[in-house]
């Protein structure tokens, strides 16, 4: 009686809320959203047993590669051209957040540079990269939440700190540098007491020291990944975020007048940082080159068109910082071109990404050239003594094993 009854209160409340109801708030599919009702246990064969577990499947199966008839024969086998990997989910907020988020993190560790030294036109440089910073922590948090489609999705990461996960401590970076840049910039947009001026101070230094890691985390976001191509350059990727992020500053601040001291140290700040981002774009490029399945998306199509251009507009950006004189219109120019070339950098890895993962040649080729995380120390599984067979288990004459699971 009382099953009866819960039966017809659950049919109920599904008639007053009905499943289209539910659907409407979730964002259109794209490999992340699940409809909740997919899970309820509702309906005619809700309550049905099964009798033989291992009876065979009814109608035909779906096939979701091409026929085994059709795939070519090919040096390096695949399971039937099909990919290996899930591709990546992310869309477009995902590289400009990486421009963004990288940009205001340099500008971050730039104004707390000139905060320490002395100077009208550091202390001027000091509030700019401050505002920059704030805005730049702002709108990185717009498009990650965007991405993500829900705000609680951001706000689910911030339960827990998991060392082990780089998106989890990125978001942990990003959070703790929107706070310092945020109170850093208040005295520069609004009239504050000295009480909050002061701690506007301390807080640009912790945003600078937190700007490090957020200028760096997303290079090591993606060399985490199974992606071939992103795990080929997990050494140079890092890296290769750090100074385009620090170039990109440069570049932003060469579109704004500077003067004096502070236009030396933006002018030299840039022509480091995009010197060392054309020759770790090169790095990187050789470095996945060693299975050359890997590098094909940095070669060829959009994804190869983006990277080259690119590695064009950094080499131009270059030239015109050391270019003597230092032409005003020049300097614009070059920021111009820096700044058109670090957000080509990031959307051309992400799609070489996307390119990289539905390639199943490229996943096995590279695992069969030893590369991939070979370098992880794996113990393999126990084997059976011979001596153990013959004598009885090896649980009762004992087996020892060596650091390659070698029986000695």
């Amino acid at each position: 009686m009382t099953r009866r009854f819960e039966d017809k209160t659950r049919r109920e409340e599904d008639r007053s809320r009905p499943g289209e109801v539910v659907r409407e708030t979730i964002p259109p599919v794209d490999g992340r959203n699940i409809d909740p009702e997919i899970g309820a246990l509702a309906g005619e064969g809700a309550q049905q047993r099964v009798r033989d577990v291992n009876a065979p499947p009814h109608g035909e199966a779906s096939w979701i590669g091409p026929s085994p008839s059709e795939v070519p024969a090919t040096p390096v086998p695949t399971y039937y051209n099909v990919p290996a990997l899930k591709e990546p989910v992310w869309k477009w907020y995902i590289p400009a957040y990486f421009y963004a988020g990288g940009v205001s993190g340099a500008c971050a560790v730039l104004g707390a540079t000139a905060q320490l030294m002395d100077g009208r036109e550091m202390r001027a440089l000091s509030r700019r990269c401050r505002v920059i910073a704030a805005g730049g922590a702002a709108v990185s948090a717009v498009l990650l939440v965007a991405d993500l489609g829900r705000p609680a999705r951001f706000l689910n990461m911030l339960r827990v700190l998991r060392p082990s996960s780089p998106m989890n401590v990125g978001t942990w970076i990003l959070s703790a540098f929107g706070a310092c840049a945020s109170l850093a910039a208040l005295p520069v947009v609004a009239k504050v007491p000295a009480s909050v001026r002061r701690a506007g101070d301390a807080a640009s230094i912790g945003a600078g020291l937190m700007g490090l890691p957020l200028t760096a985390y997303t290079g090591v976001l993606l060399a985490g990944t199974a992606v071939p191509l992103w795990q080929a350059a997990r050494r140079e990727l890092p890296i290769l975020f750090a100074c385009s992020a620090a170039a990109g500053a440069a570049s932003f601040l060469d579109l704004l007048p500077q003067r004096g001291r502070a236009s030396i140290a933006v002018h030299r700040f840039g022509a480091v940082a995009k010197a060392a981002e054309v020759g770790l774009t090169v790095a990187l490029e050789r470095q996945v080159a060693a299975v050359p399945r890997v590098a094909v998306p940095l070669r060829s199509g959009l994804s190869g068109a983006l990277w080259r251009a690119a590695q064009g507009l950094f080499a131009a950006s270059t030239l015109s910082s050391l270019l003597p004189g230092g032409h005003r219109r020049l300097r614009a120019f070059g920021g111009l071109l820096g700044t058109a070339g670090a957000l080509a950098l990031r959307f051309a890895l992400l799609r070489a990404g996307h390119r990289s993962a539905r390639d199943p040649r490229a996943t096995f080729e590279q695992q069969r050239a030893g590369r991939g995380a070979h370098e992880v120390p794996e113990l393999e599984s126990p084997r059976r003594h011979p001596e153990s067979e013959r004598s009885g288990s090896g649980a009762e004459r004992g087996f020892q094993l060596t650091d390659r699971g070698q029986h000695v």
